[in-house]
């Protein structure tokens, strides 16, 4: 008999990999990536500013929140750059084109929410590097946190053109 367990690790790893491989793709140009230069350009044509500096962090984000996610490593914080992540790519890029996919909508960027949200609240399982030593974080309470820095790190990206040239010309 298979257990939950092993189904759960199986998810995890899967959606962790993604996440690192399209985190790849931004910061090195891996798997037909367009590396940091290319991201920046493709964020600052969807207005979002210093296209450098949010593709740096995107891609960092969703590489090292991918690999910890696939590790099952401090699960809770895995997931806060990977659910911000796809918050500004629904807000910015897929709502005005709908839900589904075939559209250009946001259903599957939808999916790595709830999957990213649900590792973050239950979270990686038995079979995880937290749950070899026995490490458990304070759920809810520890997603919890983490849910609204995700939304306040999305909030910021998706204001950052008003306020950041702004203050990057100032530093000049």
């Amino acid at each position: 008999m298979l257990r939950p367990d092993l189904g759960w690790a199986i998810l995890r790893v899967l959606i962790g990999l993604l996440f690192a491989g399209h985190g790849a793709q931004k910061l090195f140009g891996w798997f037909g990536g367009h590396g940091l230069s290319g991201t920046a350009g493709w964020l600052e044509s969807w207005n979002i500013r210093p296209g450098r500096l949010w593709a740096w962090l995107l891609g960092l984000g969703e590489f090292i929140g991918g690999l910890l996610l696939a590790l099952g490593l401090a699960t809770p914080w895995a997931v806060l750059p990977l659910i911000a992540s796809q918050l500004v790519a629904i807000v910015r890029v897929h709502a005005p084109k709908g839900l589904w996919i075939d559209r250009g909508g946001f259903e599957y960027n939808l999916v790595l929410v709830a999957l990213s949200g649900f590792f973050g609240l239950y979270g990686p399982g038995r079979y995880s590097l937290d749950a070899a030593p026995g490490l458990t974080w304070p759920q809810p309470l520890a997603f919890g946190v983490i849910l609204i820095l995700a939304v306040l790190i999305a909030l910021i990206a998706l204001t950052a053109p008003g306020w950041a040239p702004r203050l990057f010309r100032q530093a000049a």
